[in-house]
């Protein structure tokens, strides 16, 4: 972020967003005599993972986005569209803004539901991989032992003739919308179709949606989570894994105090007053994780355990709430006393939250998430229940359907002749390299469709290049079921998935009907009972308002440059966009569309985001005609059932074996965003995480460089000494560029 203070108007929204909404401490107002300065005691990067949210908070400019700077393009000569966050399940609304083919700018697109006005830093600066040098832009085929490019039409002709008869294996993606999935599994075969996950991984998917959708504890969107009273977290570290969830959860800790206040009959305008009887008190806020977290500091308490342990914890205190739930055995005062605590402070609110996902790996912890907010809700309480899963469109794979990698695996074990389409999936990201390798070897065709070079691309014996979020259409659901439309703003040479897959399968029956982004979405309403109105989450390809599209630029867009001009003098007509009802020009409707279809606020006298409260029916309030996506289901009717009382191993651990807990982190561990160039500066180097205990016996100390095996696979790591972490337990980077495939549990690691 750049800062500068001449532009500065004294109106405080930095200050009161930064401190007061996202609690970051590092920034503030400082005045000495007529001087008064909005910034840091001295230069550094803003810590708060929702800094960028500065950028348009700010109404003057102070704050601006250093990577706009590289490529700095007037707003009204953007071209834009509505699009989706990729970059975890939280689904939240964005605007890209585009010029001659390069994407310059994200932007939040308000969602009362979702993200509200904001966006993490994540999300906001991890647009640049679009521009890797990893990027796949044209059909490679394996020539010897290298790739060479090859023409598009030849491709799909190579590609056609190559699955021709033959019994072809899909792997689909959970970064992959809907759409192209659905072809692939169409294309295949529901028996040939993995969903490109681990079993275990999809195991915990699975019995998230069965929690979410077969139970009668609703899930909340962003905008619940703030109104809860009580929150009890486990086993996540949510400001790494859904970041925008806990800037949610930390308005919920406001609550209690906040109502205090408004009892007191302060009105809830009048914040100085507010603030000064509040204080920096907190509502009942208890988290049970694997290692420190980024909401500790506004945690009533804090309990870090071994994912067992935790999981024990939360059995307990779902059986202090109702005593039909099993007690562990074996907890000792401490944990019962915390327990206790714990169910007496969510039973004693109105709208308690449990928050799980995931991410620690371990389906006892989930299942005792889903037994407190059944224990709750038969008390009478009006409890939710929110899930995180690890990437943007997870929960909608699951939905889908299909084998694991293991499943598909083992299926294939002793065939050596499968032809194999991997979907924007890197493999060596989803098991291990050993049974990777192993796989591609038996494999006698390997087409990948992705757009970022990869371990598993380059095993390919042909590539096809997809586009990336900015380059395609499509759909993704979110951690609360919830579909949500993204569309392309770069036109693009039709590289979306969906499409090469209905261009490769012409002589098979199943796609053959299937030829534009409607028909596809039209398939998944009819076929698949969990999509029963996905079609209807956006308006169809064909809409139109007083007869035009919806423009993707401003009225105030000045036209193309003389940037080609060394190429041709006159500029290239803008493509017609057949997919979606927007245009690729300024020429269409520039007055409010519907709210899915918002391709940037503009409204007259308001060229900058304050103009959103044109479009909503109230400040802070849905949109007119009601906010973007469509809850695919809501909480059943029927009861669900207590998950049995937990059991854990007393297996006697091997030599060098470990307890590996994962430790996830919002800069470095989602695949793509790492790429980068602003969120690579601020990944922390490879660690490990060792009790004290364990780092004296092994001649460990804080700062060391340790090499470890893991996996067979040798790696260097940095040591962290730290008190929180259990003897035999190791913190180990989950998702971070050069680091291995790995699975939370008992691992052999030699160090």
């Amino acid at each position: 972020i750049n800062h500068e203070m001449n532009r500065c108007i004294q109106c405080y929204r930095c200050v009161r967003y930064y401190r007061d909404y996202a609690d970051g401490s590092d920034l503030n107002v400082f005045s000495s005599h007529n001087h008064v300065y909005f910034g840091r005691t001295s230069d550094g990067v803003l810590e708060n993972e929702f800094s960028g949210n500065l950028v348009e908070v700010c109404p003057t400019g102070v704050f601006t986005d250093k990577t706009l700077k590289k490529h700095y393009t007037r707003k009204w000569d953007f071209t834009m569209a509505p699009s989706i966050c990729t970059h975890c399940s939280i689904g939240c609304n964005t605007i890209v803004a585009e010029r001659y083919g390069t994407i310059r700018r994200i932007y939040s697109r308000y969602n009362g539901e979702v993200n509200g006005y904001f966006l993490c830093d994540r999300g906001r600066f991890g647009y640049e991989y679009v521009e890797s040098p990893l990027r796949l832009k044209r059909p490679l085929i394996k020539d010897g032992s290298s790739l060479k490019e090859i023409e598009t039409i030849e491709a799909i002709k190579i590609a056609r003739k190559s699955i021709s008869g033959k019994n072809v294996i899909g792997i689909g993606s959970p970064r992959a919308s809907l759409e192209s999935n659905y072809a692939l599994k169409k294309l295949v075969g529901e028996e040939n179709f993995s969903v490109g996950i681990s079993d275990k991984e999809l195991l915990l998917n699975q019995l998230g949606l069965d929690i979410l959708s077969k139970g009668n504890v609703p899930t909340p969107s962003l905008r619940e989570v703030e109104n809860c009273d009580a929150v009890f977290l486990l086993g996540e570290d949510v400001t790494q894994t859904a970041p925008m969830l806990a800037l949610a959860l930390r308005q919920s800790a406001k609550k209690i105090p906040r109502e205090k206040a408004f009892n007191s009959h302060i009105p809830q305008w009048q914040d100085a007053a507010v603030k000064e009887i509040v204080q920096h008190d907190r509502g009942p806020f208890y988290i049970a994780s694997t290692s420190a977290t980024r909401l500790d500091d506004i945690a009533t308490a804090r309990y870090i355990d071994s994912p067992d342990n935790i999981a024990k914890i939360g059995y307990a205190v779902a059986h202090f709430i109702d005593d039909k739930v099993g007690l562990p055995k074996d907890l000792s005062k401490i944990q019962l006393q915390l327990a206790t605590k714990i169910a007496e402070d969510l039973s004693g609110v109105t709208k308690p939250l449990i928050v799980t996902g995931i991410h620690a790996m371990h389906d006892g912890v989930m299942k005792a998430a889903s037994n407190i907010a059944l224990a709750l809700k038969k008390k009478g309480k009006d409890v939710s229940i929110s899930l995180t899963f690890r990437e943007s469109n997870s929960l909608g794979l699951t939905m889908l359907g299909g084998k694991s990698l293991d499943q598909l695996f083992e299926s294939i074990a002793n065939d050596n002749s499968k032809v194999v389409i991997i979907l924007e999936n890197d493999l060596y990201r989803k098991a291990s390299k050993k049974h990777v390798d192993k796989f591609i070897n038996q494999c006698q065709q390997i087409i990948t469709l992705d757009h970022t070079e990869s371990e598993t691309t380059k095993k390919s014996t042909m590539i096809l290049p997809a586009g990336t979020f900015s380059e395609t259409d499509g759909t993704y659901v979110n951690n609360e079921g919830r579909a949500q439309r993204y569309y392309q703003v770069i036109p693009s040479s039709d590289n979306d998935s969906w499409r090469f897959l209905a261009e490769m399968s012409q002589d098979n029956s199943k796609l053959s009907n299937l030829k534009t982004f409607g028909d596809f979405t039209q398939a998944l309403e009819n076929e698949t009972d969990y999509f029963s109105g996905i079609d209807q989450i956006a308006p169809p390809p064909d809409f139109k308002l007083n007869g035009l599209k919806i423009a993707r630029e401003p009225h105030r867009y000045s036209g193309r440059t003389a940037m080609k001009a060394n190429i041709n003098v006159h500029e290239q007509k803008p493509p017609n966009d057949e997919d979606s009802p927007l245009t690729f020009t300024m020429e269409g409707y520039q007055g409010e569309s519907p709210s899915s279809l918002i391709p940037f606020f503009w409204s007259p006298g308001w060229n900058s985001a304050q103009a959103i409260n044109k479009y909503q029916i109230e400040v802070g309030g849905p949109l007119h005609g009601g906010d973007p996506g469509k809850r695919l289901f809501e909480p059943s009717e029927k009861e669900m059932t207590y998950f049995d009382t937990l059991t854990v191993s007393d297996q006697k651990r091997k030599k060098d074996e470990w307890l590996a807990v994962p430790i996830y982190h919002i800069f470095g561990s989602e695949e793509f965003s790492a790429n980068a160039p602003a969120i690579k500066e601020r990944i922390p180097a490879l660690f490990i995480v060792l009790n004290p205990k364990d780092a004296t016996d092994l001649d460990l100390k804080n700062d060391d460089n340790k090499e470890i095996l893991l996996n067979d696979q040798p790696i260097n790591l940095k040591v962290k000494v730290e008190d929180h972490v259990e003897i035999g337990t190791l913190g180990l980077p989950a998702g971070f560029p050069d680091m291995p495939f790995w699975e939370p549990g008992l691992l052999t690691i030699k160090l």
